[in-house]
């Protein structure tokens, strides 16, 4: 199939650090392309692909300072895309609502993966107003607050088989994986560790929106032995950083709509004690690759359990559900579904 994956401009096609949207997108064009298919990736002029890549800015608009309206380069983007989009069987796009009007009143069949919370009352009204977009969920949990969605599948994340894997290593800590905010509740997971009495090991970034939060409540916090800042890290430093827990801390206090680092430790062995929030009784299954808990009480007991799960099991799950090309055949089947609808006559090569 002639494929267009349209990301994100704010971190480049796989992002050099945190970025989970970009992320996806990169394990999802290279699966693609592995499996035989044409695809074109519109991103940042520094990303890295196998398809054929579209540079709608120079740069990640997250490193170009010169960068004060980001809405900008994305309008520009997306008007590349329409002028060349019967080029392609399929568009899909990663840009949350933004391209429903414009792509709406073309012939090109298109699909949007939304990405993030969609539990804001604004976006009902939006989303009302455009009922016919195809639209794919990351999680069921992440359609409930939108039951008028046009929600055609759920395609769960996931990453190439060989990217994080188990590592021999004696786990000594917990984990704290992503991003510093409010939300994630990184001052749950030092809680935590603290009452359990093992340390923690944070790698994680600080947006700037998330600074003050970070040096009022986090900063003090941290002492350096109990619990360690690694900072931001990247795939290649995520094996040892998670291969080294005896498991990641998910205390998040949102509707979070998958949380790609719960199977990123899953991908390492690691068991994952995850708050009843959002995704995560679709990701994690209680008592074979994490725990499931309601609260700080429930998350310290937790701790002592996990020593009762199998590493290797836990693996065995991650590689099972959530593996880059499972994710791209879930996509293609849609992808297939869409271009004929569009064009009863087109001759699709799986």
């Amino acid at each position: 199939m002639r494929i267009a994956q349209i990301a994100p401009l704010t971190e480049s096609v796989p992002p050099r650090l945190y970025g989970g949207t970009e992320r996806v997108v990169s394990f999802l064009t290279e699966e693609l392309v592995a499996m035989g298919h044409d695809v074109t990736l519109f991103a940042s002029g520094d990303s890295q692909t196998d398809a054929d890549l579209v540079a709608a800015w120079p740069c990640a608009l997250r490193f170009d300072p010169s960068i004060r309206d980001a809405m900008a380069p994305h309008m520009l983007m997306m008007e590349q895309v329409c002028r060349r989009a019967d080029e392609f069987d399929v568009l899909h796009f990663h840009l949350d609502y933004w391209p429903f009007s414009l792509f709406g009143r073309q012939p090109t069949p298109f699909l949007t993966t939304l990405h993030g919370r969609l539990d804001l009352p604004e976006l009902v009204p939006m989303f009302d107003s455009f009922p016919n977009v195809p639209l794919v969920s990351i999680s069921d949990a992440q359609r409930i607050p939108l039951p008028g969605g046009n929600f055609i599948e759920t395609v769960y994340h996931g990453l190439p088989t060989n990217l994080l894997t188990p590592r021999q290593i004696t786990p000594r800590y917990l984990a704290f994986l992503g991003r510093i905010c409010p939300e994630k509740r990184p001052d749950l997971a030092i809680h935590i560790a603290r009452q359990a009495g093992i340390p923690l090991k944070i790698a994680a970034k600080v947006d700037r929106v998330d600074e003050a939060y970070f040096h009022d409540k986090i900063w003090p916090m941290i002492d350096g032995s109990s619990v360690e800042l690694i900072g931001e890290i990247n795939d290649a430093e995520k094996p040892e950083f998670l291969g080294g827990a005896i498991g990641l801390l998910v205390p998040i206090d949102w509707p979070e709509p998958f949380g790609l680092v719960m199977i990123e430790a899953m991908a390492c062995g690691t068991p994952v004690i995850a708050f009843n929030r959002g995704s995560v009784p679709e990701i994690i299954e209680h008592g074979v690759t994490g725990f499931i808990v309601e609260d700080e009480a429930e998350a310290v007991a937790a701790v002592g359990k996990l020593g009762r799960l199998s590493r290797s099991l836990t693996r065995q799950r991650f590689e099972r559900r959530f593996t880059a090309r499972r994710m791209a055949e879930d996509y293609l089947s849609l992808y297939h579904r869409l271009a004929v609808k569009a064009r009863p006559t087109l001759r699709v090569v799986t």
